[in-house]
């Protein structure tokens, strides 16, 4: 038999992996800052495209929050 779908910590879930985005997000931009001289132009594009899926995500993640919010409403 299923498990129910339990659905009462969702939101934190989503809230530690935004966290852990953002995070990730901003130690590649100071890597970036830092290191932009000693790295490749395609090591740097790397990053930089990882970095707008990181922003892509956060911005995902978001609305799921919205969502799992208004889900616990109902």
């Amino acid at each position: 038999m299923a498990k129910p779908d339990n659905r009462a910590d969702n939101v934190e879930h989503l809230q530690q992996s935004i966290q852990h985005t953002m995070q990730n997000l901003h130690e590649a931009e100071d890597y970036l800052n830092e290191f932009s001289s000693e790295i490749s132009s395609k090591e740097r594009e790397q990053i930089e495209a990882k970095n707008e899926r990181r922003k892509k995500s956060i911005k995902a993640f978001r609305e799921e929050v919205k969502d799992e919010a208004a889900h616990s409403q109902e």
